[in-house]
């Protein structure tokens, strides 16, 4: 290693970045040979809150349960429904505000998901829970029949606390509800049967 000193006081300001940044690079090299590509496997924090997709592991959700990831700093649910959750939905179809989701189609509901269900495959329903009033998560009401808040003929959906918009099984919102619109149904798509892509869609 060479034994001459280097007066910074007299190198100019870029010359001193360069000087520190191909000091740094060194160092790290040898870190990057131990541990490489680690972060090329998922997204980072900051590409996450951009929007990047987040890939998910679906393979042992079962009928009747949710889970719930993040994309974009929003929670998003992961629903596989019962046979009997979606043989109920064209039951709803009168008492909602928007049963087809003709409202905002391109911002709130995908081409591939304007159905009954609002889902690619009818059983896994994809929606970010976020209430389109002022912005709470509603709460899972999934048990059919009359419960408190809500009537008597409830078919399962959700429920949002802060000011009483009910959503049916596929996030619709039922009329003459503080909640204007419905659930929004993310970009997706599946890559396999057990794995999903929140936010991209480009072969759905």
């Amino acid at each position: 290693m060479s034994d001459t000193l280097v007066d910074t006081s007299e190198i100019d300001a870029s010359k001193r970045t360069w000087l520190i940044a191909s000091g740094c690079a060194g160092a790290v090299g040898g870190a990057a040979v131990a541990v490489p590509f680690v972060s090329s496997f998922q997204p980072s924090e900051r590409a996450k809150a951009a929007g990047a997709a987040v890939e998910v592991d679906i393979s042992a959700l079962k009928p009747g349960e949710k889970m719930t990831v993040e994309w974009r700093g929003k929670p998003v649910w992961i629903i596989k429904r019962t046979p009997e959750q979606l043989a109920v939905l064209p039951k709803n179809d009168g008492l909602l505000a928007d049963p087809k989701s003709e409202r905002k189609p391109g911002e709130l509901t995908p081409v591939y998901a304007r159905n009954e269900g609002r889902s690619i495959k009818p059983e896994i329903f994809v929606a970010v829970g976020i209430c389109s009033h002022l912005g709470c998560s509603p709460s899972d009401k999934f048990q059919m029949g009359a419960q408190p808040s809500l009537p008597d003929d409830w078919n399962g959906g959700f429920l949002c606390p802060c000011h009483g918009s009910t959503f049916d099984m596929a996030g619709r919102v039922y009329k003459n509800k503080p909640a204007p619109d419905n659930l929004e149904v993310p970009p997706h798509m599946f890559l396999t049967d057990a794995r999903l892509l929140i936010g991209e869609d480009k072969k759905a």
